[in-house]
Formats: structure tokens, C-alpha cells, sequence
């Protein structure tokens, strides 16, 4: 699996603890957590089953309004969303868009779009 423009790296940790150890730091930073969405669940109640995955929508309108003012169609990829799930070998993996690749879909100079850099983020998040 390599996705065009999606940043995927394993987790030592479980779905849940990866998403929970994120939320807790996205919190600590008084960043807004938007929703949290656990898919297993989720598709339980329709009948269907799925291995862990959770889903989480977070952002600071005070650095996402300055992208979407430069280019109103970048709000297609705000607010941010992370993903955690477990594959068929039992492995938890993390993905998410690459910064450079939201920067040139919507042609966002390099000053504005500093805030879509989710990798030192996620590496506090993965650090054991």
C-alpha cells in the first residue's frame, strides 16, 4: 500500500492507546479536537465487522484560517485527520496527508502551510 500523498507509519501502540495518545497531546496543545470516530464500532451497529480502526478530526482555526483565506479549496482537506487501524498481520499503522502534497494540491505557499506538517506530531505520538 502506497497511497499518493498519505504519510503511513507503524505503531507500537494499540488503535485505541494511538488515537487516545494523540488526543491527549492535540489537547495539551489547545488544539480542537472536532470528532473522534471509532469505524469498528460503528460498522458493528450496521452488522458488519472490520479490525480496529479510529478516525480523528482536529484543528486551530487560527492556523487553518489563513490556508483556507489563501485557498478556499483547501478546506477540502481541513480540519486535519489522522487514522489508526490494525491490518490482517495484527500490525497498528498510522496515516495521514503529507503536508507537501496538500501544499501543491492547493498551491499554498510555504509560510501558510507550515501548520499541515503533521510528522512531529505523530512522531511524539509513536514514541515509546
Amino acid at each position: 500500500m502506497d497511497p499518493n500523498g498519505i504519510v503511513i507509519q507503524p505503531s507500537p501502540y494499540s488503535v485505541k492507546e494511538t488515537i487516545d495518545r494523540l488526543q491527549s497531546i492535540l489537547q495539551q496543545n489547545g488544539v480542537t479536537v472536532y470528532a473522534r470516530i471509532d469505524q469498528q464500532a460503528e460498522l458493528f451497529r450496521t452488522g458488519q465487522s472490520i479490525a480496529p480502526i479510529e478516525f480523528i478530526m482536529f484543528g486551530n482555526p487560527k492556523a487553518g484560517g489563513p490556508i483556507m483565506t489563501e485557498n478556499p479549496l483547501a478546506a477540502l482537506d481541513l480540519p486535519l485527520k489522522v487514522i489508526a487501524w490494525k491490518d490482517s498481520d495484527q500490525k497498528v499503522w498510522v496515516a495521514y496527508n503529507d503536508a507537501s502534497y496538500v501544499k501543491q494540491r492547493h498551491s499554498l505557499s510555504p509560510a501558510i502551510s507550515a501548520p499541515l506538517d503533521l510528522g512531529p506530531l505523530i512522531s511524539k505520538v509513536l514514541k515509546t
